[in-house]
């Protein structure tokens, strides 16, 4: 059962959000079965993947539940909370921090060490650190996601450019250049300010020495670092473009069809994620598809970093089939298997070598999150982290409308972060104080 430690952190993190678990699955009974959640659509696609592997290993069953995005979450509290958790599941690379913390996941390392088929160098650098917490390897990625310009090629070239921008200095002209030439209601990007992937995205791109380890967190993620130089640097960047009314200051609710509208023309740029590949083909007519592509971000002084985001796959620690499901684990990462993955769903293989073949090789567009995925870096490893980030997005749409300074945002995001920080800081402190 949880120590009394853990289930204290456990109800300081979600105090009252743990309710049953009707309809999830029980602990199997049969040594030879696996019970695996999955979220959203990935529960769908891995579905058509299962058989293969019940095929290749027919000592072994697999009951999959598939869970909404929206309650998982909570459900894999409740699971640990009443020790019902699954043998393998797969969690947002956001959430490994938190359950790391409650000591509810399996360390993998000694898997990996004796795996021949999970090659720690095959992946991408950052994806594989969003599941290292204090050193300790608790995720093997299972597909990575992350944001990059989708742009009107046609556009550009109007405004006098051949190719998409590599530094914040060219974007900065570029966009001033379809900014003269834009008609009214028109503007050179859409930055939904309810979004904080953008923002964060050029955080991640700052180098925030000269203190190691120290980024968007500083002191061991005990407190935030958004009065940096390198924060304040980024939310300079991002407010500027709505200052000068390059991006109009709109929620992604008040866009109900960014793909017609890009298509129109009243975007040049947009920053979103690899599902909006398909989306553009599908939604933009025939004659469209050679005006609009992709590109990496652009970075302070060339080609910038992203986020590392994606999900992974976890073995709990109470599973009493931690071998077949880490045999589950290395079928599901085998490049063949990852490239099939793709064709179900579009969700992109975090293994380099699984790129080496069919459209993740050959499509254009795709290629350039495979450029991209080079240069991603992960998010601080801390359970509130979500709690954070969406606080910072808030106080940033503040900035953006001319409430706030730049200077006075980074202090009210590092106030709401060291608020938000403060039942962290408590614990270690009583950690520490307990191991004396």
């Amino acid at each position: 059962m949880p120590s009394r430690l853990h289930r204290w952190w456990l109800m300081l993190l979600l105090a009252g959000t743990c309710g049953g678990l009707s309809g999830c699955s029980h602990r199997a009974q049969d040594a030879h079965t696996l019970t695996f959640w999955a979220m959203g659509n990935e529960g769908e696609a891995v579905a058509q993947l299962i058989p293969g592997f019940e095929h290749a290993h027919p000592d072994i069953h697999v009951t999959l539940q598939q869970l909404p995005w929206k309650e998982a979450h909570q459900k894999l509290l409740t699971a640990y909370a009443g020790d019902t958790t699954p043998d393998i599941a797969q969690l947002g690379n956001t959430w490994i921090a938190e359950l790391a913390a409650l000591h509810a996941l399996q360390p993998l390392q000694p898997y990996v060490a004796h795996s021949r088929v999970v090659r720690p160098d095959d992946y991408f650098t950052g994806i594989w650190a969003t599941n290292r917490i204090d050193g300790v390897l608790y995720g093997v990625p299972w597909y990575v996601d992350t944001r990059l310009l989708f742009y009107r090629r046609d556009l550009l070239k109007a405004a006098g450019f051949d190719a998409p921008p590599h530094s914040w200095a060219e974007w900065s002209r570029q966009m001033a250049a379809l900014k003269t030439r834009d008609t009214p209601g028109h503007y050179p990007i859409l930055l939904p300010t309810n979004e904080f992937e953008q923002l964060l995205s050029l955080a991640l791109q700052q180098d925030y020495g000269p203190h190691p380890g120290d980024g968007l967190l500083r002191d061991g993620g005990h407190y935030g670092n958004f009065e940096s130089a390198g924060f304040k640097r980024a939310l300079t960047f991002y407010v500027g473009m709505f200052h000068r009314h390059e991006a109009p200051l709109l929620a992604n609710t008040e866009v109900p069809n960014p793909w017609t509208e890009f298509g129109r023309g009243v975007y040049a740029f947009y920053l979103s994620g690899p599902w909006n590949i398909d989306e553009f083909r599908r939604r933009l007519p025939a004659a469209q598809q050679g005006d609009w592509s992709t590109a990496p971000l652009p970075g302070p002084d060339g080609p910038g970093a992203g986020i590392a985001s994606g999900s992974s796959l976890v073995i709990f620690g109470r599973s009493r089939h931690q071998a077949q499901a880490w045999q589950l684990i290395e079928y599901l990462s085998q490049p063949t298997v990852q490239r099939k993955f793709y064709e179900l769903l579009g969700d992109m293989p975090p293994r380099r070598s699984s790129w080496q073949d069919g459209a993740l090789r050959s499509d254009p567009e795709v290629q350039a999150f495979r450029d991209q995925l080079e240069r991603v870096r992960p998010t601080p490893a801390v359970p509130e982290w979500e709690r954070i980030v969406t606080e910072m997005q808030l106080v940033a749409a503040r900035a953006a409308h001319g409430e706030l300074t730049v200077d006075q945002a980074a202090a009210e995001i590092d106030r709401r972060a060291d608020a938000i920080l403060a039942k962290r800081r408590w614990m270690l402190d009583h950690q520490r104080s307990q191991q004396r």
